[in-house]
């Protein structure tokens, strides 16, 4: 059979099913569409044959006589997976069930692989994920967790476009690894025999655009970071990134729940909902706690960036945690912390007073200049989002660059590198402005249930076979 180059596709299955849903049992519309899709279901009855199609909407079942469908024989000889274009009347069959009464179809696609089992769709995982195509056509919870994707996205662009946020993009391709503390990929460029790295985060190239005048701007993309894999990460991610102006920390953590509250809502229609069985509230606001406040009630003693570092070491020793000589008594608070509470904030929290030592980017506290004016969003134990007050002074910025070359040279591979041209540009003013990262992967994890990021992203990284 030749399959054609195009079909005149002019009615969707969602769409019949809510038009003509008052349509009686036996009831014809006397409307004649063209519908398309897979056929997912065939059942042959003699001269009756019923199959169901599945498009971007919904299903509805094909009705096809042998009186009346041209080339009937071959309709019922379509392969589950096929991709046909029908033509034929809207009408509901005796026994309920709104249909399309075949008159003639075109087979567009032949489908010479099966989709797995009709009843439990794809279950092996390797397959699932490597040909994720098939795991989309067999597993109806992998359509939905990518359409919410899409729609959180959608929501995220629309609530910041509201409040004259402008979006933007900023290279991938980057001179330096900065941005973000986190081991880099490298390539090359040949045209320039140059090294390049993949962007770990666009944090100082947005920022730039603030000292441009750009006083509020977002961008939603791909950031690279050479870590593992695990349920909780990807090698490459979508991270949405924002940064206002004359706002702080406060203001920003107000935005936060605000938008999770209304992406929530408009999504699933609650802030209620239930994650691995157990029911979470995102309602705004939601509590703020200091680290140290949290790491002390954990370990059962008053610990802080005051604490004595070797007896923080300690500490973590007890835990089970290698202390490296580098770190000092912040990177020791904030190893505790990791180590003892993260796990445990299911709830939505903001947790505020990163060390600076930390926080190479963030501005010192107002309160305690040993810690900054950042904070982190944690829910169901991992960390949704990372905000902070922004560093504006080009000699303290210098200063802090210099501390993470310092911890480079001792062997720690996610340390940040002097970038000269974002000094510079500090060096032009950059006012009073707060930023934001989310990880739109996580936030999605979060709204649809999903246990295993690998869920939320189409493609995921995987092992090369034979690997």
């Amino acid at each position: 059979m030749t399959t054609p180059y195009s079909f005149a596709h002019n009615a969707y299955a969602g769409d019949l099913q809510s038009t003509y849903a008052a349509l009686t049992d036996g009831e014809e519309s006397g409307v004649v569409v063209n519908v398309a899709g897979r056929i997912m279901l065939m059942r042959e009855q003699g001269k009756l044959a019923f199959a169901t199609l599945r498009d971007s909407t919904g299903e509805i079942q094909l009705f096809a006589l042998s009186a009346v469908a041209a080339d009937f024989e071959n309709f019922t000889k379509l392969h589950l997976g096929d991709w046909v274009g029908v033509t034929g009347q809207v009408v509901r069959t005796k026994r309920g069930e709104l249909s399309v009464k075949v008159e003639s179809f075109v087979r567009l696609a032949e489908a010479l692989n099966n989709f797995g089992d009709k009843w439990a769709g794809i279950s092996d995982f390797d397959l699932r994920y490597r040909h994720r195509e098939a795991d989309l056509v067999a597993n109806p919870a992998s359509r939905d967790a990518l359409a919410k994707r899409s729609d959180v996205i959608r929501v995220i662009r629309q609530y910041l476009w509201d409040m004259n946020f402008k979006e933007v993009e900023t290279p991938m391709l980057n001179a330096i690894a900065t941005g973000a503390a986190a081991r880099p990929f490298t390539t090359h460029h040949n045209a320039l025999d140059a090294k390049f790295f993949l962007r770990i985060a666009p944090e100082l190239w947005l920022k730039r655009l603030v000292v441009g005048g750009f006083e509020r701007v977002f961008e939603i993309g791909r950031v690279f970071r050479n870590e593992g894999i695990s349920p909780r990460h990807n090698p490459e991610f979508t991270m949405m990134e924002l940064y206002s102006a004359y706002w702080d920390y406060e203001d920003m953590m107000v935005l936060v729940e605000n938008m999770v509250e209304k992406i929530a809502v408009e999504i699933l229609g609650t802030t209620e909902i239930t994650y691995q069985g157990r029911e979470i509230s995102l309602k705004a606001p939601w509590p703020r706690r200091t680290m140290a406040e949290l790491a002390s009630e954990a370990v059962g003693e008053e610990v802080s960036v005051h604490t004595d570092r070797e007896h923080l070491a300690s500490l973590l020793r007890e835990r089970g945690v290698e202390v490296h000589a580098s770190w000092g008594a912040g990177r020791c608070l904030s190893e505790l912390f990791e180590e003892t509470c993260e796990a445990n904030l299911w709830d939505p929290i903001y947790v505020t007073e990163h060390p600076v030592e930390i926080s190479p980017l963030s501005r010192q506290s107002r309160r305690d200049p040993e810690v900054t004016e950042r904070f982190e969003s944690y829910c169901v134990g991992r960390e949704l989002s990372n905000g902070f007050s922004e560093l504006i002074d080009p000699v303290e910025q210098r200063r802090r660059f210099e501390d993470q070359a310092r911890l480079a040279a001792a062997g720690d591979d996610e340390a940040m590198a002097i970038d000269e041209d974002y000094i510079k540009a500090l060096e032009w003013g950059l006012p009073p402005t707060a930023g934001l990262g989310i990880g739109i992967d996580r936030l999605v994890m979060l709204l649809t249930d999903s246990s295993n990021i690998k869920e939320v992203i189409a493609f995921p990284t995987l092992k090369p076979l034979g690997k």
